[in-house]
């Protein structure tokens, strides 16, 4: 964990810096917006910034947005003060924190920054002989190609492989290649000099830099352009880069992790994927399987999300129901644990009272589930001798599966509120298939929900 605080602070900086200190974070302190943002772009790295409210943290999350540097921040200020800690949250902090720091509190937000990415729950046997490979070849500097559905873990199991690895102590270092577009993806890759394009307003150090010593994750990587892919291999052969305007090559010592959640041989065999690239980044492939494949992780996977989201409310812990875990068991889960964290986080604010009932689970893409894995509410309607000719999910006789599909994405993005990127994990497909499809409607004449403010800042 790499902590970042900014700010002055009146001396209360030394006692914050020390607890996160001494609950395993490395910690480093600059006064000023302008310095943070310095360190940052020149590959200092941070997994979350703790900003004090008397500096313009608006000018900071802004700055953060239009240069795509992704860390979370916190707010936090002398006392109590709610006029400034509203401020900060509408400005987009993830939380505010009063000082004199409470120790407590301080664990409480990293822990909650850590265990968003590197939570592993496998108790299912099915894991065993790829947790078993992952920390074989951990140690190792080979290149490792992790596949499997969207939402079944691939990146925590990157960050698994590096915990375990002799570059545990480098940085680790993630980029989504499906959410940045293609003509800023080698900038974010490679980094920038000034005025190298419109919009580089200083030298941008890239993501093989700041994880120089460590391990860089690409994220996705089938989604990435050709002409990019070429770039990539050669910097895996010669581990040299060059910025994006900048004269001279510069070296890098990295341990590359790869996911995917497409068959990069089919991708190869349609010409879509190089071929050279691939077997470069396959020199180990862990699989990872679906939640539906692995059925003794559902209960201690809802368990913790259900603690989790209770927590984050300000709720009292949710317990679930026997009758609850039973609908949880027998759906089918094709947005694997993402779907099922977002199912409890759905029962945690709905439910009545302090145990998850079954009127609080409300199970998502029902008209897509295989009839051999129907959901728990489907499965009771059959197994009392009711059709699906009736009202309800039988409506869906008749209809095509296109017309399912539009639906199905059109109310999962009214959902998440014009919001690209949640709506594609929710639905288990990638950003770039759901802009397609997005476009696509929107080209026939159907009404398409408009980007949330926040896709479109950033954009």
């Amino acid at each position: 964990m790499r902590l970042l605080i900014v700010g002055q602070l009146e001396g209360h900086i030394a006692t914050a810096g020390r607890i996160a200190t001494q609950r395993g974070a490395k910690v480093s302190h600059i006064e000023s917006i302008s310095g943070a943002l310095n360190a940052l772009r020149n590959g200092q790295g941070a997994d979350l910034v703790m900003c004090d409210v008397v500096l313009d943290i608006a000018e900071l999350i802004e700055s953060l947005k239009s240069e795509r540097i992704i860390v979370p921040v916190v707010a936090c200020g002398i006392g109590t003060d709610a006029t400034a800690a509203v401020r900060a949250i509408r400005a987009g902090a993830k939380e505010y924190v009063p000082l004199p720091p409470d120790a407590e509190l301080i664990a409480a937000v990293l822990q909650a920054v850590a265990e968003e990415d590197t939570t592993f729950i496998a108790r299912d046997p099915i894991l065993q002989p790829i947790m078993q490979l992952a920390e074989r070849v951990a140690n190792s500097d080979a290149s490792v190609l992790i596949t499997g559905e969207s939402g079944t873990g691939k990146e925590v199991m990157a960050r698994f492989i590096h915990r375990k690895s002799k570059r545990a102590t480098g940085n680790f270092v993630s980029v989504n290649c499906a959410a940045i577009p293609e003509n800023l993806l080698e900038s974010e890759l490679f980094g920038h000099e000034k005025g190298a394009f419109t919009g580089a307003v200083a030298r941008r150090i890239g993501k093989f830099e700041e994880a120089n010593g460590g391990t860089l994750l690409l994220d996705e990587i089938s989604e990435m352009d050709q002409r990019l892919q070429a770039k990539l291999l050669r910097v895996i052969q010669e581990r040299v880069i060059d910025r994006v305007g900048g004269t001279q090559p510069i070296k890098v010592d990295i341990r590359l992790i790869a996911t995917s959640n497409r068959e990069l041989e089919v991708e190869v065999q349609e010409k879509r994927f190089r071929e050279d690239l691939y077997f470069r980044l396959n020199v180990v492939n862990v699989v990872m399987p679906a939640l539906r494949d692995r059925p003794a992780d559902i209960v201690p996977l809802a368990e913790y999300f259900a603690d989790k989201y209770s927590v984050a409310n300000g709720l009292p812990k949710r317990a679930i129901s026997a009758s609850a875990l039973g609908l949880l068991q027998v759906h089918h889960w094709r947005g694997n644990i993402r779907e099922l964290e977002n199912t409890m986080h759905r029962a945690v604010l709905l439910a009545r009272n302090n145990q998850i009932e079954p009127e609080a689970i409300m199970l998502s893409g029902q008209g897509l589930t295989p009839e051999k894995s129907l959901p728990a509410n489907i499965a009771v309607q059959v197994a009392a001798g009711r059709t699906l000719a009736g009202n309800g999910p039988g409506s869906l006789v008749g209809r095509t599966v296109a017309d399912v599909e539009r639906d199905l994405i059109i109310d999962t993005l009214q959902h998440c509120l014009g919001n690209r990127t949640h709506a594609a994990n929710i639905l288990g497909i990638s950003i770039r298939t759901l802009r397609n499809k997005l476009k696509q409607y929107g080209e026939s004449g159907m009404p398409v929900p408009p980007a949330s403010g926040e896709e479109r800042a950033a954009s």
